[in-house]
Parts: structure tokens; C-alpha cells; sequence
């Protein structure tokens, strides 16, 4: 068998003992698992899913299951062939350009890449807080996006529509130390969070409600609402874990 790859995703096949032939498709993460499986094959051989100049790709037939090798021919592609055609062009990291064709009741939306339809998760729609797909993009809209990843043996793409957008993060953590006035957008039994952008999808930190004495408090909503306008400090940004802290400041006042 020629050898197995570093990485990417190859159709490995072979021969066991008794002349059956089998086939699976594999990445760098599976190769461990393929490997005991044809132990002991007669033989086995590795063939690429791309294409280039020097090793064309090929189409082989295999037998049925009473072990007899039929030919079948067909005229036009199906749309699983031309899927396939797509998919195998696909690599991760990779821009592609395609339109929205449906947003799912359950956030994903569904994208056609030139004749495969790949999917982008709610959390990959933005870096900013998203509570409908539908507050980013829209049915028939042209997007252009990052593929996260290419599963061969499940024909699933994920893409990310943030990764070909600014990171807005740096910007927010050079505001440590800033005091600003927000509304309250959240609260938890340990604190509240609050806004420290003007915008309806700005970042919202988390600041704890303390009484004067540095007692918790036990119910924050007893403290404040969901709507109130606090004036906060951020006081520091996680940037690995995308998370603002912020402690209660005094408004600033008047002609300062």
C-alpha cells in the first residue's frame, strides 16, 4: 500500500483474505483506526481525493455483495455527483462565495457553494451577540465565508461568516479603564451584565452587585432591572474566553 498521507482525507481500499474488496474514505484523525482494520489484507491501496497534474483522479467499481462486478452507465450526472465534484474541491481555510437558501428553525443556515449546500452554525454567523440568523443574513443573500472544515465521509461543510470579519475584541480591550453608562441586558443570581457599546448587538460585561459593606447581594434583581441604565468600569477583558468585567463606578460629572 502506498503510504498514508500527513494529513487531508484519502479513499483507502483493499483485498481481505477471502477476496473481498471494501473502501472507506478517512482523514489524519481516522488513519490510526483504518490501519488495524486492513491488517492482514492482501492487498490495499491509497487514492487521493484531489486532483493535480501528476496524479489524475480515477473512478473504480466495485463488486456487488454476491461478489459480482457489474457496469452501470448513466448519461447525466445526479446531484449527488455533482456534489461530490464539489466537495472534493473543497479544502479547510478555504474562501468561498455562495448564496443563503434556507435558515433552519434551529438557527443553521444553509448555503449553496456552487452546487453543495454547506452550513453556518449560529455562533459562526458573527463575532458579536446574534439571537436570530435572520439579524445577519437573509434568504437569497451572497456571502462569502471561511470553511471551517470538509467531512468526506459525512458530506458536511461547516463554514464561519465571522472569520472573514474584523475581530472587534482587540478594540474593546483597549477600553480597560474607560467608565461608560449602559442598560442592563442580563441578570444572573451572581450578578448583572450591561452593555458598553451604543448599539443594539454591542458587548455586554458582567459586573457583581455588592452592597456597601462588600456583602453580596442575594437577589440581584432586587437590586436592579433588566433596562436600567448603570454606569460601569471595565476593568478587564479576557480576550481568549471573548469576556468584559466590570466593577459599579460614580457617573462622571457635569464639565468633566
Amino acid at each position: 500500500m502506498s503510504a498514508l498521507p500527513d494529513e487531508g482525507t484519502v479513499e483507502i481500499l483493499w483485498e481481505d483474505v477471502n477476496g473481498r474488496i471494501s473502501a472507506t474514505i478517512a482523514d489524519e484523525t481516522e488513519f490510526g483506526e483504518v490501519t488495524r482494520r486492513i491488517t492482514g489484507a492482501r492487498s490495499a491501496a491509497v487514492v487521493p481525493m484531489t486532483s493535480d497534474e501528476r496524479r489524475p483522479l480515477f473512478t473504480a467499481v466495485l463488486p456487488d455483495s454476491d461478489g459480482i462486478l457489474r457496469a452501470r452507465w448513466q448519461t447525466e450526472p445526479t446531484p449527488s455527483d455533482r456534489a461530490w465534484a464539489v466537495l472534493k474541491t473543497l479544502r479547510r481555510g478555504q474562501l468561498v462565495t455562495g448564496t443563503v437558501t434556507c435558515i433552519a428553525d434551529f438557527g443553521v443556515t444553509f448555503v449553496d457553494i456552487g452546487g453543495f449546500t454547506a452550513m453556518i452554525n449560529i455562533p459562526e454567523l458573527s463575532w458579536r451577540p446574534v439571537r436570530y440568523p435572520t439579524d445577519v443574513v437573509g434568504v437569497g443573500q451572497e456571502i462569502t465565508a471561511e470553511v471551517l472544515d470538509v467531512d468526506m465521509s459525512r458530506e458536511r461543510v461547516p463554514l464561519s461568516l465571522k472569520a472573514v470579519q474584523e475581530d472587534p475584541w482587540p478594540q474593546v480591550a483597549q477600553r480597560i479603564g474607560e467608565v461608560v453608562t449602559g442598560p442592563v441586558t442580563n441578570i444572573v443570581p451572581f450578578g448583572v451584565f450591561v452593555r458598553v457599546e451604543d448599539r443594539e448587538d454591542g458587548f455586554a460585561g458582567l459586573v457583581r452587585i455588592e452592597e456597601p459593606a462588600g456583602t453580596p447581594v442575594e437577589r440581584p434583581e432586587d437590586a436592579v432591572r433588566v433596562g436600567d441604565i448603570l454606569t460601569v468600569k471595565i476593568t478587564d477583558v479576557d480576550l481568549p474566553r471573548r469576556r468584559i468585567l466590570l466593577s459599579r463606578a460614580e457617573p462622571p460629572t457635569a464639565g468633566s
